[in-house]
């Protein structure tokens, strides 16, 4: 038994939901069914798009299933590169003086007078 059915434990209860239907909905009933049925109809076509459309996506044959490494241009139609090039310096390297207070302090300097 299906879990929607569940609910009806005899015949005599659906009878009863029936003549409900009908006293609340009368002449309009078939009309009422009709309308109900149509929109069952749309939402099972829309899911039925939907699952097509997830399954076209996901098991798309012409697609590859791995990205492939973009190959490197040939190169004449490489880009010329224009970074700075090395020129070395053209006079002779200087030393710059020491201030003497970063300097160590020397053995004359440690003793004390005292």
């Amino acid at each position: 038994m299906s879990p929607v059915l569940a609910i009806w434990e005899s015949p005599v209860q659906l009878v009863v939901v029936g003549l409900i239907a009908l006293l609340l909905f009368g002449k309009r009933l078939p009309e009422v069914m009709r309308s109900l049925g149509k929109g069952i109809q749309e939402f099972k076509k829309g899911m039925t798009g939907l699952e097509d459309e997830f399954n076209r996506s996901t098991y798309n044959s012409n697609a590859p299933s791995y990205h492939e490494p973009a190959r490197p241009l040939p190169l004449e139609e490489r880009p010329e590169l224009t970074a700075p090039k090395f020129q070395p310096p053209t006079t002779a390297p200087t030393t710059a003086p020491t201030p003497a207070s970063t300097t160590a302090p020397t053995e004359s300097q440690h003793t004390n007078p005292a």
